[in-house]
């Protein structure tokens, strides 16, 4: 829970620079707290085996006190960021524990409250940034996840440029992860689920990526990324964006090709991803229409207990990356503002993948998997809640895998309440 001292050392930090008043670190900061009131429920469809839990069903309050700094005047800046993170149980019990919104303790039982605190020391020349601390990262081969009260985070050192015109260049070295779930950092490992990989943990994670704007509609990312002594990964991700009739098409292609790294501790990795998904706005309406191809003899590597990059946008209970899977997908988002509700929006998705390589105890060959979403949500736009949040979701996960293998047959229910209070 957030002590009274760590909350009066965030808040009192711009008034003890020494700087003067004018300087860009005290006027450039901004603080901020994030209330994130989080209620899961997940119903499992396939509970013969009686070691099995039938159900995860956990509420919860989440609070980010976040400060970000200015830089200090002069041709380099100088910078800090604090953010303190704390989870508070509001309802549990042992047989409905595990939905990762809360740690558990040595029997199995929901911990009453957990935090972390961490920040960043930076510093700025020109239109380059260098971070170095515990952060949150958001690419395509780094991706902390937001899927639950808190978001993951990532101890080391980031390097990001934009000097040359159109052009972004960023590098990272990531040597822990604190997961959403917890207060301590450890090391990095690969993600194990289905028996995809040997469960093993690595010393570091590095990235290097380009970003290059080929024209106001056209925009082409690389990045290639190692996990030492488990894998490597190149990234290409290309998004273009065309008028089109009365609306607009954007086609979204990522390719992903991932091979063993030094000593290979999480066995063979041998897979290509293919994705292609095409998005037609109208109006209100977005239509979405998709397909994504793993070819190899493995699934597709990422971070273990993170979550890969939003390739398949929306999946809540399953990745969809299993080892020669095959994906379609098809979506519908729609934005009240187009009939007068602005804040409120609405979203049903579908998506099914076909043809999966299992190990035999999960399954074998010939497997699928399906999910299927429905969403709501409202932001208030005016009054003294203004931008109040709520969100409702549920989704309907069904496959045809042994009992054996992490993705279980469930009904998710999920809803959020999210709140900014900015102190200035």
């Amino acid at each position: 829970m957030l002590t009274r001292s760590r909350t009066l050392l965030l808040l009192s930090i711009p008034f003890s620079l020494t700087a003067e008043a004018n300087s860009t670190f005290f006027t450039d900061s901004s603080a901020s707290v994030l209330l994130h009131n989080y209620y899961f429920d997940r119903d499992y469809k396939d509970s013969e085996n009686p070691a099995l839990k039938r159900e995860l069903r956990e509420w919860a309050q989440g609070v980010t006190l976040d400060f970000k700094s200015g830089y200090t005047e002069g041709p380099i800046g100088f910078g800090l960021d604090l953010h303190s993170m704390t989870g508070i149980k509001l309802d549990s019990s042992s047989h409905r524990a595990g939905t990762q919104l809360l740690p558990l303790d040595s029997k199995g039982r929901a911990e009453d409250s957990y935090s972390s605190f961490g920040g960043i020391a930076k510093l700025r020349y020109e239109q380059t940034k260098l971070n170095a601390g515990r952060m949150v990262i958001y690419n395509p081969v780094a991706y902390s996840s937001p899927g639950r009260l808190l978001p993951q985070t990532f101890q080391g050192v980031t390097l990001q440029s934009e000097d040359l015109q159109d052009w972004t260049f960023m590098g990272g070295y990531l040597d822990r992860i604190k997961f959403r779930d917890s207060s301590n950092y450890e090391n990095i490992r690969v993600t194990a689920q289905n028996g995809r990989f040997i469960d093993a943990d690595s010393s570091a994670f590095t990235y290097a990526g380009v970003k290059y704007k080929v024209s106001p509609t056209f925009t082409a990312s690389y990045y290639h990324a190692t996990l030492n002594d488990i894998y490597r990964q190149d990234y290409l991700w290309l998004v273009h964006d065309l008028p089109l009739g009365p609306g607009s098409l954007k086609t979204d292609f990522r390719w992903v090709k991932s091979g063993e790294d030094g000593a290979a501790n999480g066995g063979k990795v041998d897979n290509d991803n293919y994705g292609v998904v095409f998005r037609y706005s109208l109006g209100g309406h977005t239509f979405s229409t998709g397909y994504m191809a793993l070819f190899g003899d493995t699934a597709q590597p990422y971070m273990g207990r993170s979550e890969p990059s939003p390739t398949v946008e929306g999946a809540i209970a399953t990745d969809f990356l299993n080892a020669k899977e095959k994906t379609w997908q098809v979506r519908w988002d729609y934005n009240f503002a187009a009939s007068g509700i602005p804040g409120l929006t609405a979203m049903v998705w579908h998506m099914r993948g076909d043809n999966i390589e299992l190990p035999e105890r999960m399954g074998g060959s010939n497997r699928y998997e399906r999910e299927s979403q429905a969403q709501v949500a409202y932001v208030i736009q005016s009054g003294p809640l203004q931008g109040l949040g709520f969100k409702l979701r549920h989704a309907w996960y069904r496959n045809n895998f042994t009992q054996a293998a992490t993705f279980r047959d469930n009904n998710d229910l999920r809803f959020n309440v999210l709140y900014t209070w900015k102190l200035w």
